[in-house]
């Protein structure tokens, strides 16, 4: 079983796995440990990681990046617009509301969802991970951003069953980088908590997450994030710095261009990382644009100036993190930076100011957060032996159910009778299981929403819950458990529903003193609870008594008496979900349906390019060798005629054999082997025949000098046996004899008659028949003669005395063979 962890970034991803003796981050196809997170569009098939990212500035209108911007967000997300500004393919909105993309494919444009594309993404990174480990990966965790909503998280789930991975746990990217950075270390407190401040600043968003640790124990206190404040921010700010002074200088406008865009973007970067190291950088771009050459130049003190928009929000998230959990910045013990936009200086001033320490780079800024998902995952496993350590996670928004009030309360005037409580509130743990208490005579729904969207900017309902059809059997209204499930990716549901209902019993009570419960009903039952929900954590709402308030009475008796109990009946009520926005199933499975296919077609694609390749090296290696060491084996005539079927093959290849299937570049390949390969098996037999000759050789001289030696080790052997030996010798030498004259008559260019199968054939065939003869082992000795008997008269005394040296346990004497057996049987008496 494979134990993975997936590190999805907004513009690279990285793969970890779990090894016995640790994480180890595996190497993509170009041996990098980052793969870019896109997705080409070909006319014949998908280019995915690196091998899209080749592709991409070659066709960037159906390079598909940032995927994870757009992942479960309406089209109409204020923020999901403004990334749209700075990509350069094309997003419309769907009939659902939601974003489609759309890009070139075999030929005709197609629409794909976010989901879709991420499914991809997460298909090339299982591929990654299964060709380093040489198996099938399934079970694997994947980091995603605290600030992800349940629909964000649910379209994360989607693509990686369309992708055919099973997450066993969708984590907090921090969460991760905390669980990476904890469980090594091993001078943790086991009392006093030490807290850490972690900080990642990505490509496109920071977040922040505050964790307390104690030995073999991680507790998120808090989380904070900004969605739009990462690395492509600076990158965007010297992108419309340079967008302008070369509409100035050099009277070109970038953004009517959607290559020069993204050159001049891949330039910003690598200019970003050279300020990051030194106090000014040059930037030069050949034919950016028009032909023309551009170059630019920037100190960083310039940069920090137009940056500084951006400088000042970064100081927000660290307030409201401290501030959420109860700590001044004296309990802060260590600060730790990570993320790909942590690198720029200005950023790490700001850290330094606000906490007044500077803050640590103990980890890889890349690679801590798949790390940390392979360890969750090893921990989840159980194939790995991993470290006692626990993750007390926390959930980062408010959920509230909500429902409409009980007819009755509409029979009494009340309109406004919409109901609602907060079921997993900020800081809930992960997971969790909450139990909640209805009063109803029939099917009712529940929705599940947020209870404050100020900072997810989305929709406030999640999702709508059906609970029923079902039928109080007193015709009134009936008691009904609600189970709601905060599961371990962080997605809310209604889990199950039931419906309790009381009956009465009759139990027999024995004369002896004999203890029985009977419930006092409570007045919410018969009356109807007004309030209409009780809400307990579900080990408490499981047992009857806790949840309704019943006060069980105990008494003794000493009659026979019929007593009657109320018993509580269980029975599950149906639950059907409708959540908005997310895959149905039937769509779901159109998905993987199609990504098998596309899979399929992008297997076939590269299959053919290999025997298309493998033509073109045939003629070009057929073509020096047939003037260099195949030069004598080959006739003149011959040799001509096969170099115009080469020079014809390649001028094939480039015109009308430059787009053909698999099975037409095979049989063209076949085409010229059937010529070639005689000539080069000509070659062959030649330079390999000399060895096998030798080998020969070698083999029947040293069978005939055995034979004729008289070595007194082959004296027992019969002389007509060894005239044989020597028979099969005379007979080798004469056939290799003949043979080899044959061959030194023949030209090179003609069909060998000797061939090194031959030889070796032959060979075998001796070694066959002589072995047995000369290896046959001497015969035994004849045994010595017996000594002449001793006189009667000693013999006793001889007898006695030999026994006595043979046998010095009279015991052992005697007993025989018997004596092993008992000890097998009984060991004691031996010892």
């Amino acid at each position: 079983m494979s134990v993975v962890g997936f590190d999805l970034g907004n513009e690279s991803c990285v793969v970890a796995v779990a090894r016995q003796r640790g994480i180890d981050v595996v190497l993509n196809d170009e041996s990098k440990r980052e793969t870019p997170a896109l997705v080409c569009f070909g006319e014949k098939q998908r280019f995915l990681g690196t091998a899209g990212a080749a592709t991409s500035m070659m066709n960037p209108k159906n390079t598909i990046s940032q995927i994870k911007r757009l992942i479960g967000r309406p089209f109409s997300d204020p923020e999901l617009q403004q990334d749209l500004k700075a990509l350069p393919f094309s997003v419309t909105e769907g009939p659902d509301g939601f974003p489609l993309i759309n890009a070139r494919y075999l030929g005709e444009t197609k629409s794909f969802t976010p989901t879709q594309v991420m499914g991809m993404v997460f298909s090339n990174m299982k591929t990654i991970a299964e060709k380093n480990l040489n198996a099938a990966v399934v079970d694997c965790c994947i980091g995603v951003p605290i600030y992800f909503t349940d629909l964000q998280r649910r379209a994360v789930m989607d693509a990686a069953t369309i992708a055919g991975l099973h997450p066993l746990r969708l984590m907090h990217e921090t969460t991760a980088t905390a669980l990476a950075y904890g469980i090594y270390k091993t001078d943790l407190p086991e009392n006093e908590q030490l807290n850490v401040a972690f900080i990642d600043i990505g490509h496109a968003s920071m977040q922040v997450c505050i964790a307390g640790f104690k030995k073999g124990e991680l507790k998120v206190l808090a989380h904070s994030f900004d969605r739009s404040l990462g690395g492509r921010d600076f990158d965007e700010v010297l992108f419309h710095h340079f967008a302008e002074k070369f509409k100035t200088d050099y009277k070109i406008d970038v953004l009517q261009n959607a290559r020069a865009c993204l050159r001049l973007r891949a330039a910003c970067e690598k200019l970003k990382k050279v300020l990051s190291a030194n106090p000014e950088a040059p930037m030069n771009i050949e034919c950016l644009m028009d032909d023309k050459d551009v170059r630019g130049f920037i100190k960083r003190d310039e940069f920090e100036q137009i940056s500084a928009p951006i400088l000042e929000r970064v100081k927000k998230p660290l307030e409201k993190a401290l501030l959420e959990a109860k700590l001044t910045i004296d309990n802060i013990y260590a600060v730790e930076v990570v993320g790909s936009g942590s690198r720029v200086p200005a950023v790490i001033k700001i850290l330094t100011e606000f906490f007044g320490k500077e803050p640590r780079r103990t980890m890889n800024a890349s690679e801590c957060v798949s790390k940390g998902c392979a360890l969750e995952c090893a921990i989840l496993s159980p194939t790995f032996k991993v470290k006692e350590f626990t993750v007390q996670e926390s959930f980062p928004f408010s959920i509230a159910l909500t429902w409409q009030g009980s007819s009755q309360e509409s029979q009494n005037g009340n309109v406004e009778n919409q109901q609602s409580t907060i079921v997993f509130p900020k800081g809930n743990p992960i997971p969790s299981v909450k139990a909640l208490t209805f009063y109803r005579a029939g099917t009712f729904t529940v929705d599940v929403q947020y209870a404050d969207v100020s900072e997810l900017q989305a929709p406030a309902k999640i999702s709508t819950y059906t609970i029923g059809p079902f039928q109080a059997t007193k015709g009134e209204r009936a008691k009904v458990k609600v189970k709601a499930r905060l599961n371990l990716h962080g997605i809310v549901s209604v889990e199950s529903a039931q419906l309790l209902e009381e009956e009465e019993v009759e139990v027999p009570v024995t004369k002896e003193a004999t203890k029985m419960e009977t419930d006092k009903a409570t007045a919410d039952v018969a009356s109807g609870n007004e309030t209409d929900v009780n809400m307990q954590d579900a080990n408490v709402a499981e047992n009857g008594s806790a949840e309704t308030g019943d006060n069980p009475v105990q008494m003794e008796t000493d009659t026979k008496v019929e007593a009657p109990k109320k018993k509580v009946k269980k029975s599950n009520i149906p639950v059907s979900e409708v959540v908005y926005g997310a895959m149905l199933p039937a769509d779901m499975q159109k998905a993987v349906e199609k990504e098998f296919e596309m899979a399929l077609q992008d297997r076939v694609m590269e299959e053919t390019k290999d025997k298309k390749n493998a033509v073109e090296s045939y003629v070009y290696e057929m073509r020096n060798k047939l003037y260099d060491k195949l030069q004598e084996f080959v006739t003149d005539s011959d040799r001509e005629a096969l170099i115009g079927k080469l020079q014809e093959t390649e001028d094939w290849l480039y015109e009308d054999g430059e787009d053909e299937t698999k099975g037409v570049y095979v049989a063209k390949l076949e085409e010229l082997k059937k010529i070639g390969d005689p000539i080069e098996q000509r070659y062959k037999e030649h330079t390999e025949r000399g060895s096998f000759v030798e080998q020969l050789v070698g083999v029947v001289t040293s069978y005939r000098q055995a034979a004729a030696s008289g070595d007194p080790k082959y004296e027992h052997i019969d002389l007509n046996e060894k005239q044989k030996v020597l028979n099969e010798c005379s007979e080798a030498e004469n056939w290799l004899r003949e043979k080899t004259q044959q061959q030194e008559s023949l030209p090179k260019h003609a069909d060998p008659v000797l061939l090194s199968s031959d030889i070796r054939r032959k060979t075998e065939a001796i070694d066959r028949a002589c072995r047995p003869i000369m290896s046959k082992p001497k015969p035994a000795p004849p045994k010595a003669a017996t000594p002449p008997e001793a006189p009667a008269s000693a013999a006793p005394e001889q007898q006695a005395g030999s026994e006595n040296a043979a046998s010095p346990n009279p015991k052992a004497a005697d007993s025989n063979d018997n004596s092993d057996a008992m000890e097998m049987e009984k060991p004691e008496a031996a010892a």
